[in-house]
């Protein structure tokens, strides 16, 4: 089949790995697939001016030379727009399927003749966190007649909440199996905990460094470690002798989970939580919050749940896990890293293929 994906912009998302993955699967295949994307996001005059008072120099050298996204160092084949801007039917070659994979795109494929291929929506999340006067154009996005596809169940039912039953298929993400992955080894020396740094409100950073800084009080020599790509700032400090990790490359990912006994996922509001799976691929078990998909991957105690909000909470289980014997932590290590290992990236594609063959 012939297959393009649209999206925004490249980036080093989440949501844009999970596209560049999809895409290298279908092609791998032996499908004919394209990735469109919009020009690379910019900092505003606000956020210029922003990072140039705070001297964030990574930051405005990333303006200046955006580094290249998931979909970009994928391999597959690639249309950068020229500016930002809609992406229309003169952008995009006739195909048997588009797939849209944010709400803007959506729109815009709904306005696309039936040549450029069978309309479907890969649903990576209920995005009207960015802006609350969104809410009613991201509604009439995902009510538009098309094939919908979402990532968890979580986000299934969330939109069935919001916007009503649509209909949608389920096709849950994976893991790369091979980029995540780590031998069996011992608890760490001193204890340690991971989690990522981000400024967005929704991804609950604040959250993370509230509870080690709680678990300290019970553990003082809690080491805690953290990655992200935004630079810690005054406004959202990380706790004291953090080690931070800006931007790591992607071949250290596996090492900076596999550094930790136990990886903490805070986020308000998330429609997966790739970190989740990332992390206990990599043997570290995960303290979570129940949103995205961390429900239907820890629910079964291959993970440790914990209230929403409640830096408390995640802080006792932090000093629970911890404490725990090196038998029992090995044998949580062991069931994260079974969970992960169970669905890959190529049962996600044949998922994935199926619902689009039956299309």
């Amino acid at each position: 089949m012939r297959i393009t994906f649209l999206s925004p912009c490249d980036s080093v998302s989440g949501g844009a790995r999970v596209l560049a993955i999809h895409a290298q699967q279908l092609q791998a295949r032996g499908h004919e697939v394209l990735v469109v994307t919009g020009a690379p996001d910019r900092l505003n005059a606000r956020e210029l001016l922003r990072a140039l008072r705070r001297r964030e120099w990574q930051k405005l050298q990333h303006h200046r030379a955006p580094q290249p996204g998931h979909v970009a160092l994928s391999g597959v084949p690639h249309k950068i727009l020229e500016r930002a801007r809609a992406i229309t039917a003169d952008d995009v070659p006739d195909a048997d399927i588009i797939i849209a994979t944010w709400w803007e795109t959506a729109l815009w494929m709904d306005a696309m003749p039936a040549s450029k291929g069978r309309k479907v929506h890969l649903i990576q999340g209920y995005e009207v966190w960015l802006d609350a006067q969104l809410v009613e154009q991201v509604h009439h996005a995902l009510r538009l007649p098309n094939l919908k596809i979402a990532i968890s169940s979580d986000l299934v039912q969330t939109i069935a909440e919001n916007v009503g039953n649509l209909d949608i298929h389920l096709v849950p993400n994976a893991v790369d199996l091979v980029q995540f992955n780590a031998p069996a080894r011992a608890k760490q020396a001193p204890p340690t905990v991971g989690f990522i740094y981000s400024h967005a409100h929704i991804k609950g950073a604040d959250i993370c460094t509230r509870a080690c800084e709680l678990a300290r009080q019970h553990i003082p020599q809690l080491r805690v470690l953290a990655f992200g790509t935004d630079q810690p700032s005054i406004e959202l400090p990380l706790p004291v002798q953090t080690e931070y990790v800006y931007r790591p490359a992607q071949d250290r990912l596996k090492d900076l989970y596999a550094g930790c006994d136990a990886w903490l996922f805070g986020s308000r509001l998330d429609s997966f939580g790739l970190p989740i799976l990332e992390a206990m691929a990599c043997r570290t078990p995960v303290i979570a919050v129940p949103i995205g998909a961390a429900q239907d991957l820890l629910g079964d105690g291959s993970g440790v749940l914990v209230a929403k909000e409640s830096p408390e909470e995640m802080a006792a289980a932090i000093v629970a896990m911890c404490r725990q014997s090196e038998s029992d932590w090995l044998a949580l290590s062991q069931r994260a890293y079974a969970k992960a290992h169970s669905y890959s990236w190529d049962d996600a594609a044949t998922r994935l293929l199926t619902t689009l063959e039956k299309a």
